[in-house]
């Protein structure tokens, strides 16, 4: 099987009619996401606070055709007061999301004694504390609606077989206990939730490595898979997750990562 027959974006107009907020949206595999349900036919507000990859994620956007759409807001994450303002006013004037990612993360890397608590919080601040504003945000809509779709982006990293990441690996933590938690909650609102951990792929957060070659090989030899994850594989594992397909998964993390995790 090619690359392009192994990520096929889902069916166009599966998403039809859905508003959906993707958090961390210009990223890797941020864009890949936003794209995905734009070619599906969802209406997506993005969020991302980086001024190239924002116009970056926008030109994409306008080449596709779906610009009509799509909006995207450069809120801070790590401001909750100003999330909580920014996300009511888009809620406003869109009637609520169905649909939410919280794909937004940071992920400094140093040894953890080198680590200060104010810089622990500030991790957990886009990682975690972000997510759940937008949770709260967006949680009276699908619950009166009778229909929701949360989605956590977790980490490969949770696993274990990685140093100097220990803020990172909390926050991830943190996301998959939340998705059990929230799943448990919000199920009888009609609302899933599900997180998904994505493996090593080639985006801006491997440039912390300094052998590229050496990590790639390294990924590889533990991928059951042996080629490089593409974005377009989280998005469309998160575009089943959103589906009506997936009604009946909740509280689950889903790795996708070749291979790497099994359980």
């Amino acid at each position: 099987m090619t690359l392009a027959e192994d990520t096929r974006p889902a069916s166009e107009g599966a998403m039809q009619g859905r508003h959906v907020l993707v958090t961390g949206a210009a990223g890797g595999l941020g864009q890949a996401t936003v794209l995905g349900f734009l070619a599906a036919g969802a209406t997506v507000h993005a969020i991302d606070t980086h001024p190239e990859k924002s116009a970056a994620l926008t030109a994409a956007v306008h080449a596709a055709g779906q610009e009509a759409r799509f909006t995207l807001a450069a809120t801070d994450l790590a401001d909750a007061g100003a999330l909580t303002e920014a996300l009511a006013e888009a809620q406003a004037a869109r009637g609520g999301f169905d649909t939410l990612v919280n794909n937004a993360a940071i992920y400094p890397s140093k040894p953890f004694e080198e680590y200060s608590l104010a810089e622990h919080r500030a991790v957990q601040a886009v990682n975690v504390d972000a997510a759940i504003v937008a949770v709260q945000a967006a949680l009276p809509h699908m619950r009166a609606a009778g229909r929701g779709r949360i989605l956590n982006i977790a980490s490969v990293t949770f696993y274990g077989g990685w140093a100097k990441l220990s803020p990172y690996v909390q926050s991830k933590g943190a996301l998959v206990g939340l998705t059990r938690a929230w799943a448990r909650e919000f199920g009888a609102y009609g609302i899933t939730v599900n997180a998904i951990a994505p493996g090593a792929f080639p985006t801006d957060a491997e440039k912390i490595h300094p052998d590229p070659e050496g990590y790639t090989r390294f990924v590889l030899d533990h991928q059951a898979v042996k080629r490089r994850g593409a974005p377009e594989d989280i998005a469309n594992a998160l575009l089943f997750l959103a589906s009506d397909a997936a009604g009946f998964i909740t509280g689950q993390t889903l790795n996708v990562d070749g291979g790497w995790v099994m359980h």
